[in-house]
């Protein structure tokens, strides 16, 4: 339950001896009529002074209902509820979490009960009531623990020109009570983390423990007991030494130092103000932190504020020298390309595999690819325009209008006059000249780099520049000698001698034939 502070139950007494309302006591103070509620029997008991005489026109108030047959001195009532006789079955209805409205009706219909609703409502309300919880009081060393966390700031003219009410953020330090307040327009992860680093530079330390209750911006994950927080929050904090202590879900006590000072500064600083800008409202919550907040009277410790911070101050971790580099992150696949995309451009994530997942750091300048496990794998600067592809030629597998400076790299390995060669190959043939250079490159597997030299430098020379020239002025540079052809011979085992030619043509040129013993000889006559 919250406590009112001193001067809001004295303010509330005020208003309630005069006779106010609830209502008009609500909208002087803001606290709620509930709240306000609770003050009323104190304030119009009696015995307290009101400023009002016991006139005998005044209607006295009236008496409290009787608690179970027995004052609060202890003495006996002789007055007994009506619903005494059904005090089990209520009791029962009241265990299974039903309202007084409906027992009443239950007890009309079903138990023949006469009375009024009035009653069963005051008997069920004393069969709800119970022991108030009790809770400790919190106590750290100087410099242990800091608790942050947002609340509502006052009305502030936007740039359309209404007014809405802004996020308050503040820290404060549990020993002292030192507190950085600042209002802004968005409650996100990254201004989350820039609140923090600004309340640490404030207070020119940082704090062992900071305790936060699980709004997103600081936890993603709420859990008892392995929460997970926002990295870019969990970032800030490693980098400046500091432990985040997220509070149990639904307990507010556990920050109590920081709620009381939201509504420290809601009901002082900034009740019925209106802001034309935001840095106006910090500009006023600057100077009434010094001129005002820190120089009061801590409640419970009796302590000036600034005193006890300065006390403090000495117990604070001192701050790194670099500030810390604020980022967005994510998670993104590594495509076919071995690429990432990141706000419309493409960024190299080799050595990740492709298809895997990579978490990305987009920094102000540049983007940092890491792994699963938290390695950086590559560093980029961050591109200036969308589409753009931010790559070593080295993360390249093959592209053709950037392949010619490679392979003129390799001719180059063979000889001058090989380099030669090859750039006029390209400069003839163009970007398809890359085929035959690429062949050119390869020759030195088979022939020595000697004899493509020199069959470069003759081919060149003489204007002739074609990778088949130089493959067949190779081949034929280093084949072997043709074997001499044999000496001609007259006679031999497949040759025929000479007088059966000469016997032959003889016997047939002197024959006088007719067409008729030509055709027959032409078809049937043979050499024997």
């Amino acid at each position: 339950m919250n406590v009112l502070k001193a001067h809001l139950r004295m303010t509330i007494a005020t208003l309630l001896a005069s006779g106010a309302s609830q209502r008009e006591i609500e909208k002087r103070t803001g606290v709620d009529r509930k709240t306000i509620r609770r003050y009323t029997p104190s304030a119009n008991s009696p015995g307290v002074a009101t400023g009002f005489s016991e006139s005998g026109d005044r209607t006295p108030p009236p008496r409290p209902p009787a608690l179970d047959g027995v004052s609060e001195s202890g003495a006996v009532r002789t007055t007994v509820s009506a619903c005494e006789p059904h005090r089990a079955w209520i009791a029962a209805q009241v265990a299974l979490g039903r309202n007084a409205v409906s027992v009443y009706q239950d007890l009309v219909e079903g138990h023949g009960f006469l009375h009024h609703y009035n009653s069963v409502k005051r008997f069920v309300a004393r069969l709800k009531s119970r022991v108030p919880e009790r809770f400790d009081v919190l106590e750290f060393p100087p410099g242990e623990e800091a608790q942050v966390d947002f609340g509502q700031g006052a009305p502030t003219r936007t740039a359309a020109g209404k007014y809405k009410r802004p996020w308050l953020f503040v820290m404060t330090l549990k020993y002292s009570g030192k507190s950085f307040r600042k209002v802004v327009w968005k409650a996100t992860q990254d201004v989350w983390a820039q609140l923090h680093e600004e309340a640490f530079r404030a207070l020119t330390g940082c704090p062992q423990y900071v305790v936060l209750d699980n709004l997103k911006a600081g936890v993603l994950r709420p859990d008892l007991y392995e929460p997970e927080l926002n990295p870019v929050y969990a970032a800030l904090l490693a980098h400046y030494g500091v432990v985040a202590d997220a509070c149990r879900i639904q307990d507010p006590n556990r920050k109590g130092t920081v709620e009381s000072a939201i509504q420290h500064t809601q009901g002082t600083a900034l009740k019925g103000r209106t802001f034309d800008t935001l840095d106006a409202q910090n500009t006023w919550l600057a100077h009434w932190e010094a001129h005002w907040a820190a120089l009061r009277i801590h409640g419970r410790k009796k302590r000036q504020v600034l005193e006890m911070f300065r006390e403090e101050q000495s117990a604070l971790k001192p701050l790194p020298l670099a500030g810390f580099r604020c980022f967005t992150q994510c998670v993104r696949t590594v495509d076919d390309s071995g690429l990432v995309q990141i706000q419309g451009a493409y960024y190299a994530a080799l050595p990740a595999p492709v298809h895997s997942l990579v978490t990305v750091r987009v920094y102000a300048h540049g983007v940092e690819i890491r792994d699963g496990c938290g390695t950086v794998l590559r560093r980029h600067a961050l591109a200036l325009r969308r589409g753009a592809f931010v790559m070593a030629a080295s993360d390249r597998l093959f592209n053709p209008s950037r392949e010619t400076a490679r392979v003129l790299a390799r001719a180059e390995q063979i000889g001058p006059h090989t380099t030669a060669f090859a750039q006029a190959l390209f400069a003839r043939l163009g970007r398809p000249g890359q085929r035959a250079i690429y062949g050119l490159a390869n020759l030195p597997r088979t022939y020595a780099r000697v004899d493509i030299e020199a069959v470069c430098e003759r081919l060149h020379a003489a204007g002739c520049h074609s990778y088949a020239a130089v493959k067949q002025a190779l081949v034929r540079r280093v084949a072997p000698p043709a074997a001499p052809p044999p000496a001609l011979t007259q006679t031999g085992p497949d040759i025929r001698p000479v007088t059966e030619y000469q016997t032959f043509w003889e016997q047939h040129a002197t024959d006088e034939r007719t067409p008729e013993h030509t055709d027959t000889l032409t078809h049937t006559g043979t050499l024997q």
